[in-house]
């Protein structure tokens, strides 16, 4: 079988998806859309990239396509999913869904109607080593989990235009650690306290926003959890984790240039994180689109569903009313069909 696939957006992570589509030997990239075009016409010709269009309905209404990658603000993504819902498409949306629960609900149910699989661009799922912190919990060999810390800080904030666009650091960047937790723990949150600050650059508090933060969780399985964000770590892109519980723990560091570590009498040295996450998570990008297009193939459920999407926003919407309020906020434990106080 040969999928078809489309791109709406051709932005950064819109071009990473093209180039990693094309490594799959059954997958024909055929339409590009974006609202810019003219400066894409030499990468889409080099990339060999049949159609370039500025209408994105060219391709929700192209029948060869099989399945279509959202990679545009996240503002146009939860009606970009209804309709391509509508037209038959598979879907895969970069993070988050939306900027509110109910457009993302209704995103949902879209999909679940027109029985097509939608997979939500949470790549942190892919990585190798954080993919093997969850197969040691699964199996048992660190026991009862007790304790899992995150660690997430990037090398340098974006430019203040975006942030003011972002949804915010809850929505935008801690949302990734949101999912990671619930996914290394196997349990859902139940509880959030969030503590943030303008400890990077004024102009961001002056945006609505913080660059900072402790995010501090419960789960239904009784196990505490601890996120700490920066839009600032001045060596790199720093992205640990680590699980603790009664049999053991076990750690995921930073991926580094190379793994030589030269001690001397003046000093101990080893190489910096990668810079960014384009370096930090390449595999990760390249295995997320691997198992979409093997779900697709296969009949099998994606790893990161749209209800996985719903929970991390939910999560991080939890967070920025216990910032505003100064005190946690729990999370019904059940389905968690609603935040026990308004949002």
């Amino acid at each position: 079988m040969t999928l078809t696939v489309g791109i709406i957006g051709a932005g950064r992570i819109g071009k990473i998806h093209v180039d990693n589509l094309r490594r799959i030997p059954q997958v024909r990239v055929k339409s590009v859309s974006d609202v810019a075009i003219a400066h894409l016409e030499e990468w889409a010709k080099e990339k060999q990239i049949e159609i370039l269009t500025a209408n994105y309905q060219d391709i929700l209404n192209d029948p060869e396509i099989n399945a279509v990658f959202i990679c545009s603000p996240t503002t146009t993504h939860a009606n970009l999913i209804k309709e391509s819902a509508s037209a038959g498409k598979h879907i895969f949306c970069e993070k988050p869904v939306s900027f509110s629960v109910e457009e993302t609900e209704e995103a949902l149910e879209a999909v679940e109607k027109a029985c097509v699989k939608l997979q939500v661009g949470f790549n942190r799922r892919f990585d190798p080593n954080f993919r093997k912190i969850r197969e040691l919990v699964q199996a048992g060999e660190i026991g009862t989990p007790h304790i899992l810390r995150i660690t997430s800080r990037d090398p340098q904030p974006p430019g203040i235009d975006y942030i003011k666009t972002s949804g915010g650091l809850f929505m935008d960047m801690a949302i990734h650690d949101f999912d990671m937790a619930r996914y290394i723990m196997g349990s859902e949150v139940v509880e959030v306290y969030a503590n943030g600050a303008v400890l990077v650059d004024p102009a961001i508090g002056e945006a609505g926003d913080i660059d900072t933060a402790i995010i501090s969780l419960k789960f239904t399985n009784g196990a505490l959890g601890v996120i700490d964000n920066s839009r600032q770590a001045v060596y790199g892109y720093d992205q640990r984790l680590e699980i603790f519980g009664d049999k053991g723990s076990a750690q995921a560091d930073n991926n580094r240039a190379n793994t030589v570590e030269v001690s001397t009498a003046q000093h101990v040295f080893k190489e910096k994180p990668l810079y960014f996450f384009l370096e930090r998570y390449t595999q990760a990008y390249i295995d997320e689109v691997n198992e979409f297009v093997t779900a697709i193939v296969e009949n099998k459920e994606v790893i990161c569903s749209g209800r996985d999407g719903l929970q991390a926003e939910r999560i991080a919407k939890a967070a920025r009313k216990s910032l505003e309020i100064g005190g946690p906020v729990q999370l019904q434990p059940a389905d968690q069909s609603a935040v026990s106080i308004n949002l």
